[in-house]
């Protein structure tokens, strides 16, 4: 068959159904009609007359992602592996090979290796290059590569890496992965549990629930459960997990759309585990949507004191629609709404400015709600805590060293220097600090603030107006007066950047297990929320209890 006759037949098809999804749409129906005849006529057009072959296929990409780049980011089109990804992300098991990998330009970088998993057991380590897989090679495989270490279970794959400039090869045997939701929980002291949960899978509320469970009878009295960096996943496991310390019938979150079909009340159906001990939980700028749920309702409740920095303020809805061969659409279809009324939505995508990008809102227009004890708090995007830590906050100099792998490049050049180290916390010394900020300029490392992006395109400019000789001596100078400025920062910022410099280099000699490990010894954080558990006036005082 013809390509342009296929095209011709399924576009058609294709907008048929979308004509008839639901009654929402009559009033549009018309014009939706109208612009789907007048894309599918333009496209035929093109793919039939134009100079050069096309791709049909990259132009519908394009063509949809640009489509959807004007509403929110969270709107997305899956193709048929996208959906296998993303279902691998809710359920938290897959077959695979037990890492965390990043693609950096032509290699695949390994981040994290979890401990007894297929990537561990053949020898691979955070900041290893994969260069090929098999017979492939990563800089000529341009879709995910990722995806060729994936497969059936005791499958065998072979691969050669780069590690400090030196070619390995290793053989890794694909093995069933459960990424678990609360991947540690222990006693901080006698009577303080301590829960992680990292993201909200399909077992998130029962690994909390059990968790919560063997504390209580280990002796926890009360309970500190830490939300930083989870970036959030399926809601009625937020419910679930608000259930554990709220009785049954509470609400606790309500949607809000233009569509009457997504406007929603979602209340707790379940019997409690404990709705009197006390519960501090950890939030910071990383902790977003599900984690907001919960920390935002057990905030309105009045069940729990809320600790560390504003949340990312990740309050829409997505929804995930089949489309045809085995692709998705995910779908933002409504707001999140908090028991007291608050909208936890940060930034407005339908109204952005003239760079495109949208804006948070302003502080003077923050709007007060009530807990059901008659506190006062806030919406204007994200939860903002009971206690507010400023070690909780991360600096732009630190932001953009997490962004440019300077941290994670040094710390992974630290551990082959320092491999005598064994079961030992790596302390990092002044002198390593030191070391750091000389690795940081030695490698050229940029920080992409805003004022050295600007910088850098003015530079641009100049050269494509053929005027950067005149004016390179005034721009060296400011490129050297931002260095010095950056330099600044990376001294006024120590503290912060050694703390995450420690814990990566602990994630490398001790894997994540060590990291908590050390937190419920020495993270600052933590000790707050305990101090708060531990002086019963203060908490009750918080709570108005």
């Amino acid at each position: 068959m013809n390509r342009y006759f296929k095209k011709k037949f399924i576009i058609p098809t294709v907008a048929a159904g979308l004509l008839f999804v639901g009654t929402s749409f009559k009033e549009d129906f018309f014009e939706i009609a109208k612009q789907i005849e007048i894309f599918t006529t333009l496209f035929k057009a093109v793919n039939t007359n134009y100079v050069d072959e096309t791709n049909p296929g990259d132009l519908m990409d394009k063509a949809i992602k640009s489509m959807l780049g004007s509403l929110d980011p969270y709107t997305v089109y899956f193709n048929e592996q996208d959906v296998v990804n993303f279902k691998i992300n809710n359920t938290g098991e897959y077959t695979g090979i037990g890492a965390m990998i990043a693609r950096k330009k032509d290699r695949l970088i390994v981040r994290e290796p979890y401990k007894n998993y297929p990537a561990d057991k053949a020898g691979l380590k955070a900041g290893d290059e994969i260069i090929q897989i098999g017979d492939v090679l990563i800089a000529d495989f341009k879709d995910d590569a990722s995806q060729l270490l994936k497969g059936t279970k005791n499958t065998k794959i072979a691969i050669k890496y780069l590690r400090q400039g030196k070619t390995y090869t290793t053989e890794l045997v694909l093995d069933e992965v459960d990424i678990k939701s609360v991947p540690f929980y222990g006693k901080i002291d006698e009577k303080t549990g301590y829960i992680v949960l990292a993201h909200f899978s399909r077992k998130a509320s029962a690994e909390v629930k059990d968790a919560l469970e063997k504390l209580k009878a280990d002796g926890a009295k009360q309970i500190v459960l830490d939300l930083r960096g989870n970036p959030g996943g399926l809601l009625n496991e937020a419910i679930d997990i608000c259930n554990l310390f709220v009785p049954k019938n509470e609400v606790i979150v309500t949607t809000k759309s233009r569509i009457e079909k997504h406007n929603n009340t979602y209340k707790t159906t379940k019997e409690p585990i404990d709705t009197e001990i006390p519960l501090a939980i950890l939030v910071n700028g990383r902790s977003a949507s599900a984690s907001e749920i919960v920390s935002g309702a057990l905030q309105d409740l009045d069940r729990a004191v809320i600790l560390g920095s504003r949340s990312f303020g990740k309050g829409l809805v997505q929804r995930s629609v089949d489309l045809t061969y085995g692709t998705q659409l995910k779908v933002t279809i409504s707001r999140y709404y908090t028991p007291s009324g608050r909208c936890i939505q940060a930034l407005d995508y339908a109204h952005k400015d003239k760079n495109g990008v949208a804006q948070k809102t302003d502080a003077k227009n923050f709007n007060a709600f009530k807990t059901r004890k008659g506190r006062t708090v806030y919406d204007g995007g994200g939860v903002l805590p009971d206690i507010e830590l400023e070690e909780a906050k991360m600096s732009p100099i630190t932001s953009a060293l997490l962004k440019n792998d300077g941290i994670f490049d040094y710390a992974t050049t630290y551990y082959y220097k320092n491999q005598n180290l064994g079961d030992k916390i790596p302390v990092v010394t002044d002198a390593d600090y030191s070391a750091f900020k000389q690795y940081l300029k030695t490698n050229k490392i940029s920080f992409d603030t805003e004022t050295e992006v600007a910088l850098k395109n003015t530079l641009a400019a100049a050269k494509t107006e053929k005027i950067d000789e005149t004016i390179a001596p005034e721009y060296q100078q400011l490129l050297a007066a931002l260095e010095r400025s950056e330099n600044t920062l990376l001294d006024k910022n120590q503290k912060e950047i050694r703390g995450l410099i420690q814990e990566e280099l602990i994630k490398r000699y001790q894997y994540q297990e060590g990291l908590y490990q050390f937190y419920i010894k020495n993270n600052s954080e933590i000790k707050r929320a305990v101090s708060v558990l531990n002086n019963q006036t203060e908490y009750k005082t918080i709570l108005k209890m």
